[in-house]
C-alpha cells in the first residue's frame, strides 16, 4: 500500500477528487495505460524472481475477488517470456469424496476448510513430479461428488514450473512433504490504494465485494442481495483460512487498480438499486451506491483485454 501511495503521490492522484478531475479532462486512458503497466511490470518481476531462484512450485492464494485466476494466468505468460514452461494444478480436483467432507457446525459441508482436501493424495503426485515421474491427475466430477480418473498423465521436466492456485495455498500445511527450497509463495490482494479524502481511505473489502456482485451476476446468476448476504460467510472463511498465512508470502501484488471503481460503477449500480429497501441487504446496498456515486464513470471500452479487471467485468482475453 505505501509503495501504491508513493507512486499516486508523485503523480498527484492520491483522492477521488484528484481522479474525477482528470477523467474530467480527458485523461483516463493514460492514467489506464500506466496503472496496468505498473501491475504488469510486478508481475513480471515475480517471474524473475521464480527463474532467479530456480522454484520448481508457485503457490498462490488471496482472498475472494481479489483477481487470483488472472494473476496466474498472466503470471503464467510472463514465466514463459522467462524461457520457462508453467504447467498449472488445480486443487479442486483434490477435494475429498463428499461422503468424507467435513461438515461445519450447521451440519453443512464445510468445502473450504483444509481437510475437504485429500492432503496426502495430493503430496504424492507433487512429490512424485517433482522426483521426475510421470502421474495421472485426477478430476473431481461435482455431479456425483467424487474423484475420478482423468487420462491426463503429466511429468514435468527442468524448465517446468508448477503452478497452484486456491484459498489454502500459502497454508503450510497443505504441502508439509514439499521442500521449501522449491517453493515460491505468491499473496495476491486488492489493496485499495485511493482515499475518498485526504482523511478517510476506502475499504478492500468493499473494493472485493463491488467485483463479486458484478461477477456473481453476469456469470453465476445471483442478484446483489444474494452477494451482500453470503459475504459475512465469505469473510469468516477469509479470516480463518486465508488471512492468518499471508505473511508466509515471499512476494504479495496487489492487485486493487486506480481507476477501478470508475469503472465498477457502471456496472454494479443498475443492481445495487435492485435490492429493496425492506431487504436485510439494503443497508449495505446503499453504502455500496453512495460510495461508488463519488466516482466518475470511466467506460470499460477503454480497458484492456488482458486486464485483470476483465476477469469480473467480462470480455478477457484469458479463458476462465
Amino acid at each position: 500500500m505505501a509503495e501504491h501511495r508513493r507512486w499516486q503521490s508523485i503523480v498527484g492522484l492520491r483522492t477521488v477528487a484528484e481522479l474525477n478531475k482528470v477523467v474530467r479532462e480527458g485523461y483516463a486512458t493514460e492514467i489506464i495505460n500506466v496503472v496496468e503497466a505498473l501491475q504488469e511490470r510486478r508481475i513480471a518481476s515475480v517471474a524473475d524472481d521464480i527463474q532467479a531462484q530456480g522454484k520448481r512450485l508457485v503457490l498462490l492464494a488471496g482472498p475472494s475477488s481479489s483477481g487470483k485466476t488472472t494473476t496466474c494466468k498472466r503470471l503464467a505468460v510472463q514465466l514463459a517470456a522467462c524461457g520457462l514452461r508453467p504447467r498449472t494444478i488445480s486443487m479442486d480436483d483434490y477435494f475429498v469424496n463428499r461422503e468424507d467432507t467435513p461438515r461445519d457446525a450447521k451440519g453443512e459441508y464445510d468445502f473450504e476448510c483444509l481437510q475437504a482436501l485429500d492432503i496426502a493424495f495430493f503430496n504424492e503426485q507433487l512429490s512424485a513430479l517433482l522426483a521426475g515421474q510421470a502421474v495421472e491427475l485426477p478430476r473431481f466430477n461435482f455431479q456425483t461428488g467424487h474423484r475420478e480418473k482423468s487420462g491426463h498423465q503429466l511429468s514435468i521436466g527442468p524448465q517446468d514450473v508448477l503452478i497452484i492456485e486456491g484459498i489454502h495455498a500459502l497454508n503450510p500445511d497443505l504441502t508439509p512433504q514439499i521442500p521449501d527450497d522449491v517453493k515460491f509463495r505468491l499473496y495476491v490482494s486488492a489493496l485499495t490504494t485511493i482515499q475518498l479524502d485526504e482523511h478517510r481511505r476506502i475499504s478492500t473489502s468493499d473494493n472485493r465485494l463491488l467485483r463479486r456482485i458484478i461477477r456473481d451476476s453476469k456469470f453465476r446468476g445471483y442478484s446483489a442481495s444474494e452477494t451482500i448476504r453470503r459475504w459475512p460467510s465469505v469473510r469468516a472463511g477469509e479470516e480463518k483460512w486465508i488471512f492468518p498465512f499471508q505473511e508466509n508470502c515471499d512476494r504479495m501484488i496487489n492487485s486493487a487498480l486506480l481507476y477501478e471503481l470508475a469503472v465498477l460503477r457502471g456496472f454494479v449500480l443498475p443492481l445495487l438499486e435492485q435490492v429493496p429497501e425492506s431487504a436485510p441487504e439494503y443497508e449495505e446496498a446503499w453504502h455500496l451506491r453512495q460510495l461508488v456515486g463519488f466516482f466518475e464513470p470511466i467506460p470499460d471500452k477503454q480497458i484492456p483485454f488482458t486486464s485483470l479487471l476483465r476477469e469480473f467485468l467480462g470480455g478477457s482475453s484469458f479463458h476462465y
